[in-house]
């Protein structure tokens, strides 16, 4: 259970709260996960809906089901971030957290096969997959991290490397090569 820093020992503070859930880390990707939730939905309820509605067959099969796979991916990290935040705020345990039952799930979104018309999808449904996938990957490494009972590290260096890689996967639309 590592919740916590190298500085800090690891585990929860004697207050019950998590060193993670309090690190500059969490709260920047907090952020970045619930504005995302909130910009998928409002583009979903509105531009989104209009823009399916002139798709092609094939094209209106292939965005009910992207936006099905993109709102249950985003669910699942604004889950995984409120039971983070829970842990921090001192509601609920580094143990209970660690239980399968709060384990980031959805990972097998990610291997559905391509559907046709997929390429025709509005850009801007586009955009809002690969941030949700890049932000999903993100959360899945930390989740692993902590159930493995690794440290997260929460140097400056750290986050500046995060803050990087969170750069490239937006912009390039992949993961950097690590050395």
């Amino acid at each position: 259970m590592s919740f916590g820093n190298k500085t800090s020992g690891g585990g929860e503070n004697g207050d019950g709260r998590s060193p993670f859930g309090g690190s500059q880390l969490f709260q920047r990707t907090y952020r970045e996960g619930m504005a995302l939730v909130e910009e998928a939905a409002t583009y979903l309820d509105g531009p989104g809906r209009d823009q399916a509605k002139d798709l092609p067959r094939a094209t209106a099969l292939a965005y009910a089901t992207e936006s099905m796979r993109l709102t249950t991916r985003l669910m699942q990290v604004a889950a995984w971030l409120l039971v983070q935040k829970a842990v921090n705020e001192g509601d609920m345990t580094e143990t209970d957290a660690l239980s399968d039952k709060y384990a980031l799930g959805g990972r097998e979104l990610g291997r559905g096969k391509k559907l046709n018309g997929t390429d025709l999808l509005p850009d801007a449904l586009k955009e809002l997959i690969v941030r949700s996938e890049n932000i999903y990957r993100r959360i899945d490494r930390l989740d692993a991290q902590m159930r493995a009972g690794e440290e997260i590290d929460h140097s400056s260096l750290a986050e500046q490397r995060e803050r990087a890689e969170a750069f490239f996967q937006e912009a390039l639309g992949s993961r950097p090569t690590r050395h």
